[in-house]
């Protein structure tokens, strides 16, 4: 379906070591997501304020209509921004959003990763 997609980026969030670090590890990634992007990424980056994880270190959602939400906790803030990027890609050119775990970065797999259903049209059983 290829429809626009989003990544969801907690610009707050730390983990709880770095509770008091300031920039938070969450806009240290947000910064490096933004410096990395390409002018042409089909992904927009949207910071937020909080995504609710706050003892965590880096926290991202990606999502678009459609297709499935993942969540993404516990990401290194200065290592796993090319991955995320990465890891958009393969979501906004899947056909459903479904992106496989062969194709997960590897620097994505230790994280903590939860993949949402979406919310689908009544009668739509997907």
């Amino acid at each position: 379906m290829m429809s626009n997609s989003t990544l969801f980026v907690c610009q707050s969030c730390n983990d709880a070591a770095s509770k008091r670090v300031k920039p938070s590890q969450g806009a240290q990634l947000l910064e490096q997501l933004n410096s990395l992007q390409s002018q042409d990424s089909p992904i927009t980056i949207q910071p937020i304020d909080c995504l609710w994880m706050c003892s965590k270190a880096c926290v991202v959602a990606i999502s678009a209509a459609h297709q499935p939400t993942y969540l993404l906790i516990d990401l290194p803030p200065t290592e796993s921004a090319e991955a995320l990027l990465q890891f958009g890609k393969h979501y906004h050119d899947s056909e459903d959003g479904d992106v496989p775990w062969k194709q997960f970065p590897e620097m994505l797999k230790s994280s903590g990763i939860a993949k949402i259903p979406p919310v689908l049209p009544s009668g739509d059983k997907r």
